[in-house]
């Protein structure tokens, strides 16, 4: 007994010793953090993912991000960013000109790399675009700018309007822009506008259910964070409407829409995931110029043209990047 007890020891010891050498224990590494202020399964926290993983940045192994989303509701952006700032997260990123001003008001120390937003700096997020100064940079998806354009290409789709509904939140900063850039291409091309205001999910009903042939003969979305949220929703209410509309992203002629004209997302948040590399490499936002997305793409949706008994000229057709039939 006293032997097998010995032999066992023995054999015990003897593994223990054939084991490799074991390195002493390092502490693990802080993962670099990054606040995203949007929604996790939205259509631009993809891209931004993929973009990453173009970097060599896999979520979960060498980088966390935290996701906080307000389901489009302005007034819940304040404290989910505080919730964020309180996280101490390396870098906020914030698609949309109202998740950018929200955490602009909360943080002045924590990098804020802003998404989509027409105008940087007319909206005051940044002193100028070549040298934006405090903690902001971003990509802007030239929305302000591209708004003429799709007035003038839903005209031209739709060549007997001369009512167009604008479909707008007041609560974006943005707002005072849009109407300036709307109203100057509207008195070029001989069209009236209606202003079509929602606040709030609950509004988009009793929005669309006002409009009538002799207010809107087509309509205009303007994007923002708000209405993107619910973009299946307006997509589906426009075509019970009756109503051809041009939009600022292709995601809602995926969806169902008959046109949009703006930048690409894709490229957007390609971008976007450069500068957030960037800042967690050592980098500065008041250093990194303001990026502006330079693609534009016009696609077309002729399922929907045919719903709405509607023939786009090959005119406008011929410029389409896409034409989904």
């Amino acid at each position: 007994m006293w032997l097998r007890t010995m032999r066992c020891l023995v054999m015990l010891i003897l593994s223990i010793l054939s084991l490799p050498p074991v390195a002493e224990a390092q502490p693990s590494a802080k993962l670099p953090r990054i606040g995203y202020l949007g929604d996790p399964l939205g259509p631009f926290a993809p891209h931004f993912r993929q973009a990453l993983r173009d970097l060599g940045y896999v979520e979960g192994q060498n980088i966390v991000i935290e996701y906080r989303w307000a389901e489009g509701r302005a007034e819940g952006l304040r404290d989910l960013v505080a919730e964020l700032v309180q996280l101490h997260v390396d870098v906020l990123v914030t698609p949309g000109a109202q998740a950018s001003r929200a955490a602009q008001q909360a943080t002045s120390l924590i990098p804020i790399v802003v998404a989509h937003v027409g105008d940087p700096v007319g909206t005051g997020l940044v002193a100028s675009l070549a040298r934006p100064g405090g903690n902001i940079t971003g990509v802007s998806g030239l929305g302000v700018a591209t708004l003429g354009k799709q007035l003038e290409l839903l005209k031209e789709a739709v060549p007997g309007s001369t009512r167009v509904a604008v479909l707008w939140n007041p609560l974006n900063p943005g707002g005072a822009l849009w109407w300036k850039e709307l109203h100057g291409a509207s008195q070029v091309l001989g069209v009236t506008l209606h202003s079509v205001e929602v606040r709030g999910a609950e509004e988009f009903e009793r929005a669309f259910a006002a409009l009538s042939p002799e207010s809107a003969d087509a309509l205009c979305v303007i994007q923002d964070h708000l209405l993107f949220s619910h973009r299946i929703r307006i997509v589906d209410l426009a075509a019970q409407t009756r109503l051809p509309a041009v939009y600022g992203y292709r995601e809602w002629v995926n969806l169902g829409g008959l046109m949009a004209y703006g930048a690409s997302l894709r490229e957007v948040y390609g971008r976007v995931a450069a500068l957030v590399d960037k800042i967690l490499k050592g980098a500065k936002p008041a250093d990194l110029p303001v990026e502006q997305s330079m693609r534009l793409e016009l696609v077309i949706n002729l399922k929907a043209a045919q719903a709405l008994g509607l023939t786009i000229p090959s005119t406008v057709l011929f410029r389409a990047d896409e034409v989904i039939r």
